[in-house]
């Protein structure tokens, strides 16, 4: 399957919760294997405070799906005062090139 579409979400963990983002992470791959469009996830971290998710799909259909999908929600539950990190910034993006397992 090739991919043509992606998303890069960047957050910052508020404060002392770093941990807890690491955990959240971990728990969202669980979701996105509910999306067959999905074709590979990644949690990131890019720095101590900051974190990540990239993905890719196959057309912007797929991207579409999961931006209104279960791993979407959960991200915007956890977004803003009181939750584990700042409001996300989330990126959309073409793929140019790719190497993924057959």
């Amino acid at each position: 399957m090739s991919v043509t579409k992606g998303l890069l979400v960047r957050f910052d963990a508020l404060p002392g919760r770093e941990d807890d983002v690491k955990e959240f992470l971990d728990s969202g791959r669980a979701l996105f294997e509910e999306e067959p469009a999905t074709t590979a996830w990644f949690a990131i971290r890019l720095g101590p405070s900051s974190f990540g998710i990239f993905d890719v799909f196959p057309d912007d259909a797929g991207r579409d799906a999961h931006l209104s999908g279960p791993v979407a929600v959960a991200l915007g539950e956890q977004a803003g005062a009181g939750a584990l990190f700042s409001e996300p910034t989330i990126e959309k993006l073409d793929v140019l090139g790719s190497k993924l397992p057959a």
